[in-house]
C-alpha cells in the first residue's frame, strides 16, 4: 500500500498539449458520474480530499493526474451522464477524452466505477465498447456495496462477471466500498500488478490472467467511436 498512501496531486489539464511527457505507467478512472469514483481514488490512496468529492455530479471537468512516488500516476477522467453544460464545452471533452484514452502511450489500463445499485448502465456498456479495441485491460469497482445486504451484491457480482464473460472476456470486477473499506486489498492487487509492484495477496480474484486480451484495433473510420455518448 506505501505508493498508493503517499500519492499527491500533480497537475489538471484541459488540453492535450498540456499531457505531462510520457513516463511511467498511467492508470485512468472512469465511470457515470456520482457513482463513486472520487470517493475510490480517495479511499484507494487513504487520503481525505485528494480528489474533489461533491454532491453535486459532474464537477471533476479536467483531466487530474495524481503521482504515485517517481513516475506512476492515476488520472481522474471527467464522469459522464450528468454535466450539464454548452454543447460546444460538452465537445472539447470528448474530444480530450477520446484522445487521451485512444492515444495515450503510458495509459496501462482503465478503472471503471460502477455504482452496484446501476451497474452495466447502456453509457457504461458503451464506454466498454469503446475502450476495449485497444486492448488494454478494464478493471471494475461495483461501488457502495455496503447499501446492499451480502446476498444481494454477492448476486450482482456473479450477473456482472457472467456478462464480462461472455461479452468483454478480457474485464474484471469486484465488489468496493468506500464505507467499509470493502475490496481495498483486491483493488491494490490489481492495481499493483498493472503498475508492475508487488501485489498484495487476496483469497478471492476474479480472473486467473490479469493480462489484457489483445484484440484488434478498430476498423477505419471509428477511432472516436463513442465519444458522443460521453456526458449525455
Amino acid at each position: 500500500m506505501s505508493v498508493f498512501q503517499h500519492t499527491t496531486f500533480y497537475t489538471t489539464i484541459n488540453h492535450l498539449q498540456d499531457l505531462p511527457p510520457p513516463n511511467g505507467v498511467e492508470i485512468a478512472f472512469a465511470g457515470r458520474s456520482n457513482a463513486g469514483k472520487s470517493s475510490a481514488i480517495n479511499t484507494l490512496t487513504n487520503r481525505d480530499r485528494l480528489a474533489f468529492v461533491s454532491k453535486t455530479p459532474g464537477r471533476t471537468q479536467h483531466i487530474n493526474f495524481f503521482k504515485l512516488g517517481d513516475k506512476h500516476f492515476l488520472v481522474d477522467l471527467p464522469g459522464y451522464g450528468y454535466a450539464k453544460v454548452p454543447s460546444k464545452v460538452r465537445q472539447h471533452w470528448d474530444t480530450l477524452l477520446s484522445t487521451y484514452l485512444q492515444t495515450r502511450q503510458p495509459l496501462y489500463g482503465m478503472v471503471l466505477i460502477m455504482d452496484i445499485r446501476h451497474p452495466l448502465t447502456q453509457l457504461d456498456r458503451g464506454m466498454l465498447d469503446w475502450f476495449t479495441p485497444t486492448g488494454k485491460p478494464v478493471h471494475i469497482l461495483l461501488t457502495k456495496a455496503d447499501k446492499i445486504n451480502r446476498q444481494q451484491a454477492g448476486k450482482v457480482l456473479q450477473d456482472v462477471l457472467n456478462f464480462l464473460g461472455e461479452t468483454y472476456p478480457q474485464c474484471s470486477a469486484q465488489l468496493f466500498s468506500s464505507a467499509s473499506k470493502k475490496g481495498i486489498n483486491e483493488a491494490y492487487a490489481i492495481l499493483g500488478h498493472w503498475l508492475g509492484l508487488d501485489p498484495l495477496p487476496f483469497q478471492k480474484q476474479n480472473q486467473a490472467e490479469l493480462k489484457p486480451t489483445i484484440k484488434n484495433p478498430p476498423v477505419k473510420g471509428e477511432k472516436n467511436r463513442g465519444a458522443n455518448y460521453l456526458n449525455k
